[in-house]
């Protein structure tokens, strides 16, 4: 969702996807309206997602108090920029998330706060010719449970032509991400422009 809104986040959520993202990166709206829609989403079965504006943790914490389930951070581009991801999400020991979860605790239920590291889920987007450099530094990251391969600055970054849909010669690049993962056992998956791609 990127149009802001809770009414369109709940239709939304109401169509049976497994998951709903409020995208915080390149949607237009602000925070009391994510809350809104995160709200909105909360009331299906489909899994709240935030997409942060960016790898900055007074932003994802805030998302995350407000009871999204899962944090899309962009522009992991090598190792410690993706720890600083995790550990943002992560309660201590694990990470250093402070201990606030406003709204994540009414929809989360009261032990919330002890299954949160085990609950919420993270996935780094792989976006340039840096993280696919540091593909395996990024994936060895304790606590990483999926990247999210954005295809449009990915192609910018590897001098290619932007498109959402890779062409067959940057299909290349999309072997080495899915190989990478394979070998770190961590999810794939991939901003798309249709059903059939």
């Amino acid at each position: 969702c990127n149009m802001p809104g809770a009414f369109s986040a709940e239709l939304m959520a109401q169509q049976g996807f497994d998951a709903i993202t409020v995208d915080m990166q390149h949607g237009l709206m602000g925070y009391d309206v994510a809350v809104a829609m995160l709200q909105a989403i909360s009331t299906t079965d489909a899994v709240p997602v935030v997409r942060a504006s960016w790898n900055d943790p007074v932003s994802i914490m805030r998302a995350l108090d407000a009871g999204a389930y899962a944090i899309i951070c962009p522009m992991i581009n090598n190792r410690a920029e993706c720890e600083r991801f995790v550990q943002t999400c992560k309660y201590p020991p694990d990470g250093f998330r402070s201990a606030g979860p406003v709204r994540a605790i009414v929809y989360g239920g009261k032990d919330y706060v002890q299954h949160a590291n085990a609950t919420i889920a993270t996935l780094a987007m792989i976006e340039t010719a840096e993280a696919l450099h540091n593909l395996d530094e990024i994936l060895g990251v304790p606590g990483l449970d999926a990247i999210y391969v954005g295809p449009n600055d990915l192609a910018i970054s590897m001098g290619g032509e932007q498109r959402m849909d890779y062409t067959n010669y940057q299909v290349e690049w999309l072997e080495t991400i899915v190989a990478a993962c394979k070998r770190h056992n961590i999810i794939p998956g991939i901003h798309a422009g249709s059903p059939e791609y």
